[in-house]
């Protein structure tokens, strides 16, 4: 009896050891191992830059090799048919520059300054995912605001989120207002009618489409010519003094169409110097007397006002 408990004791004492032992190399097989990401190194830049250099870090996908690429964050404030849809084309046409186009175009985007900062939030981290993304090598990202969606109503939160993120500004206006005017006439009566086989379109991309759409001259109401553009006047001014505060860049669409390769616009984001290239086709071209039904009426209105210059060319394309 007691040899049969001896044995029985040791059978236990080296069961128990067996099952420590392979209870250690279980745990050994499902070491968690962490990796800690080295830090990207600081870019070779003047102090004053450092708010506007970013690395964001996308929720959907990871930049992989280009995690330490850094990205500026850039917001183009235009007005509608200022020339704002080809100005985007060009710089989406350089291979590091995504612009996301009128974001909040969508009311519900801009319905507070909540959904603003959140929408704004998802384009600079670059999970905003559309046609013009580049996505993990992005050198710039940013989109195309028009003041009337939002932008005025909400001005002092988004000058103060632009200043906070780092987020430069690119102001794009046309300096004949009256040209302007003709294209938003046009654009308006496209909509409704439909010129090209029952289809609108604001922007084109052939001469013969250009042609169609150039072939309507519209009426202005001679009355209220100049209040309108004693009002375009105003909300341009009023921009520019709201926005003052931030980095930003004044371009007007006349010296774009003159010199369309947007130098100053690529050392004002940072980005390698490139060719740009769009294929919209221009619609209203020549003189505005011959893009005007009621010529006589708009000239003897303008004639003798400050506004009397946009009733000469001012551009030759």
């Amino acid at each position: 009896m007691i040899v049969l408990v001896f044995a029985m004791v040791c059978g236990v004492y080296i069961c128990s050891i067996c099952l420590k032992q392979i209870s250690t190399h279980s745990k050994a097989g499902y070491l968690h191992v962490q990796v800690i990401q080295k830090p990207c190194p600081e870019p070779q830049i003047e102090p004053w830059e450092i708010p506007y250099v970013h690395y964001p870090k996308p929720k959907t996908y990871s930049r992989a090799e280009c995690a330490c690429n850094p990205v500026r964050y850039f917001a183009i404030l235009s007005m509608q048919r200022s020339g704002s849809g080809w100005f985007e084309t060009l710089l989406n046409n350089h291979t590091n520059i995504s612009s996301n186009g009128e974001i909040f175009s969508v009311k519900v985007r801009r319905s507070n300054t909540s959904t603003i900062g959140e929408t704004l939030d998802k384009i600079y981290r670059l999970d905003w995912l559309s046609s013009a993304s580049k996505n993990e090598c992005t050198a710039a990202v940013g989109l195309k605001w028009m003041l009337n969606q939002g932008l005025m109503q909400h001005h002092a939160d988004i000058v103060e989120y632009f200043n906070t993120r780092g987020v430069s500004v690119i102001f794009l206006f046309r300096r004949n207002l009256l040209r302007r005017m003709i294209s938003v006439l046009a654009n308006s009566y496209d909509r409704d009618v439909k010129l090209l086989n029952g289809t609108h379109k604001s922007h084109v991309h052939s001469p013969h489409e250009a042609e169609i759409l150039a072939n309507y001259k519209p009426i202005i109401n001679a009355t209220l010519l100049i209040p309108n553009l004693k009002q375009v006047e105003e909300t341009t001014a009023k921009a520019l003094e709201y926005f003052k505060s931030t980095r930003h860049i004044i371009l007007y669409y006349e010296d774009v169409v003159k010199n369309h390769t947007l130098i100053d616009v690529q050392h004002f984001l940072k980005v390698p110097l490139r060719e740009l290239k769009s294929r919209q086709v221009k619609i209203h071209k020549g003189s505005l007397s011959s893009q005007i039904k009621n010529w006589d009426d708009v000239q003897k209105t303008l004639k003798g006002t400050h506004f009397e210059n946009f009733l000469h060319s001012d551009y030759r394309k």
